[in-house]
């Protein structure tokens, strides 16, 4: 049995034996080819190759990216890219001997087509004599700087002209005109750092005749070539620029933030300065590629090698419905043009001022009760996006406007609110039991409980329940109520409801200014004047559309939102959806006292004495809401909030009228929304 073993044992080694031998075998033969390859290289042929080697030169060249596009909810184009042709010199193509004569070639093309080129030059000639230009006293003191040509600053146009014609090596057998055009080439050529990697763009939007003429007459000639290339635009300029928002050069502080998070950023690139295109940068940025291209010594291209392709941004969905912000648009702008026309009229008729002679200004927003988002919002003035974001005279003339139209009135603007306050005020007092149902309160006009804090009623109205205390806008009862139930009382159901608090919507909005919360000094008469919407009360027309929504939503407020989904570029993949409502808060009052609120501001345009009959009494569909003005200095504001169907609530509606004094035009924008929405 022992021998047995030891045989076993022998055996085991030496088959270990012949495993290792094995592997010693094999990694010497992988050693041995190893040292031949190195042989090979270094000096059986390294020669040879060090030569190819130092023959070819490899160049890195960056791709274009492309921006995401930004559509309304029905997948209409807001900001959409834009096929446009740019003639194109490629100096890893070009032939350096016939470049001018190319050049002049296609200036001459390019002009007869009625298409321009890049001329950027500070000089002109004309009938022998050279000059500089016009209004291009920055253009000029940098082409004489040190950095540039270093000349006196007095030095005649003709001299200059005449350094430039040595500097870029232009014959002088080309006529003066045609010098003058190859310098301005060569000029802005260097301006734009023409090199291996970065090519020049010779003329971009060109038409497309100039794009043909072009691409025929360089055939064969390298180096050249007519390219399409995407233009960011706004597909109707003037319909949300505050909410789409424009795209600009990076700040230093902007280029450290974004390229940590995103390293493919350089700091000439455009990024979103406000609205969408600043929230959503980082789903709308794209990706540039990059290709290296492999030129031997004599100037062949070799090889050219797409090293990293480039990705296009994501496609981002917004909750806007065009057609309905169309109507949020116009009618915004006749309404108030309305309110202005009548003011100066009556101005004139009576004397004085305040009839809304000086209203310039305002904003609406329409939201879906299912889900506050948003489905129209505007402000006016409004102005043209793709003028404004080349930043040149139209951007000046927009900031000297006194009617500060790039200001978002929607989400950042403040106003006072006046008696739309008053739905809140009631359903706080109902469930503090303050005051029930049928609680009344006689109202004499003028309320003077608090001396220093007088509210003046614009009725006489006796006698009044909370029902008719709110369809005929009662200052006196709700001035009373106010005081007691009491500032904090009051305050903790507004910010319930949303007001002076954050919507959430994506873009840049203000948190308003809720009276008590918010004041610096506050007196017990304060409230009174609280209660009735004025005081320091001040909200953004989407804080009066979210409350007026949450009223319409038996008290749950939902997050307000303006992106419905993402997707790839090709809008083939949906990366993101926010279809889902998401809830914030609840209004803190029963179903019961809520009720006897809405069915009150249903009153408010079916009741005769309601203070919106005029507007709504025969209209299609039952609208609750609640009118408004707040005292301003000039014209008193004009506010409406309202909702519809009451039965089965659809979407909310908010207008605020800088300055309107008469509550019909708010309560118009509104009706015309309606009409739309409902395609009467």
């Amino acid at each position: 049995m022992q021998t047995e073993l030891m045989n076993n044992r022998r055996a085991k080694n030496k088959h270990a034996k012949s495993a290792i031998t094995v592997c010693i075998i094999i990694t010497l033969v992988f050693f041995a080819i190893f040292t031949a390859r190195l042989v090979d290289w270094q000096l059986i042929h390294g020669s040879e190759y060090k030569r190819l080697a130092s023959q070819s030169t490899g160049y890195t060249v960056k791709t274009d990216a492309t921006r995401g596009e930004i559509l309304d909810r029905n997948g209409n184009g807001l900001v959409v890219n834009t096929t446009h042709y740019k003639i194109v010199i490629d100096k890893l193509y070009a032939d350096e001997n016939s470049l001018d004569s190319n050049l002049l070639a296609l200036i001459r093309l390019t002009e007869a087509a009625g298409s321009g080129w890049e001329d950027t030059l500070p000089i002109e000639y004309s009938q022998g004599n050279f000059s500089f230009k016009k209004d291009m006293e920055d253009e000029i003191s940098s082409l004489l700087s040190e950095e540039f040509l270093g000349l006196d600053k007095n030095i005649s146009a003709e001299n200059c002209f005449a350094e430039l014609v040595k500097r870029y090596k232009i014959s002088e057998d080309y006529s003066l005109a045609e010098q003058r055009n190859l310098v301005s080439v060569h000029y802005n050529m260097e301006l734009e750092g023409y090199s291996n990697s970065t090519p020049y763009i010779f003329a971009k939007n060109i038409s497309r005749t100039a794009a043909g003429a072009v691409s025929e007459n360089t055939q064969g000639v390298s180096g050249i070539d007519v390219q399409t290339y995407l233009v960011r635009v706004a597909q109707d300029a003037e319909l949300a620029p505050h909410i789409l928002g424009a795209l600009g050069s990076m700040t230093d502080e902007e280029y450290e933030r974004l390229s940590s998070e995103n390293s493919s950023y350089t700091l000439s690139d455009k990024v979103g300065k406000f609205g969408i295109e600043q929230a959503y940068e980082s789903q709308l940025k794209g990706e540039g590629g990059t290709k290296i291209i492999q030129r031997n010594s004599d100037g062949t291209i070799v090889d050219t090698v797409e090293t990293v392709d480039a990705k296009p941004g994501n496609t981002v969905y917004l909750t806007l419905d065009s057609k309905l912000q169309k109507t949020a648009v116009k009618s915004l702008a006749e309404n108030i043009r309305a309110a202005r026309a009548r003011g100066k009229s009556e101005k004139e008729a009576n004397g004085g001022s305040g009839y809304g002679e000086d209203c310039e200004t305002g904003a609406v927003v329409m939201l879906s009760v299912k889900d506050f988002s948003v489905l129209a919002a505007a402000s006016y003035p409004t102005y043209d996006l793709n003028k404004y974001s080349n930043y040149g005279s139209y951007y000046v003339k927009l900031a000297e406007d006194k009617n500060s139209p790039m200001y978002n009135r929607i989400s950042v603007g403040s106003f006072a609110c006046g008696s739309v306050f008053k739905p809140c005020v009631a359903g706080a007092a109902l469930e503090e039991k303050i005051i029930k149902s049928d609680t009344e309160i006689y109202c004499k006009q003028k309320y003077d409980y608090y001396p220093s804090n007088v509210v003046n009623c614009m009725h006489y109205h006796g006698s009044e329940n909370v029902t008719g205390a709110i369809l005929r806008s009662c200052n006196y009862f709700f001035a009373e109520t106010g005081r007691r139930l009491g500032i904090e009382s009051m305050y903790l159901y507004a910010e319930k409801f949303g007001l002076g608090e954050y919507t959430g919507i994506e873009i840049e909005e203000s948190k308003g200014t809720l009276a008590g919360r918010d004041s610096t000094s506050w007196m017990p008469g304060n409230t009174v004047q609280a209660a009735i919407g004025q005081s320091d009360n001040a909200f953004t027309p989407i804080q009066l559309a979210t409350y007026a929504a949450t009223l319409a939503n038996n008290g749950t407020r939902l997050k307000t939102h303006l992106v419905s989904k993402i997707t790839d570029y090709e809008r083939t993949k949906t990366l993101e959806d926010f279809s889902t409502p998401t809830m914030v808060d609840s209004c803190g009052i029963s179903q019961e006292n809520l009720r006897l609120v809405q069915k009150a501001m249903l009153e408010v345009t079916q009741s005769e004495d309601g203070t919106a009959y005029s507007m709504f009494g025969d209209y299609k569909v039952k609208v609750a809401a609640k009118t408004g003005t707040a005292e301003n200095a000039g014209s008193d504001h004009t506010t409406f909030i309202c909702y519809a169907p009451f039965d089965k609530p659809e979407v909310a509606v908010a207008v605020v009228l800088e300055h309107g004094a008469k509550g019909r035009y708010s309560m118009q924008v509104a009706k015309d929304l309606l009409d739309r929405y409902f395609e009467f």
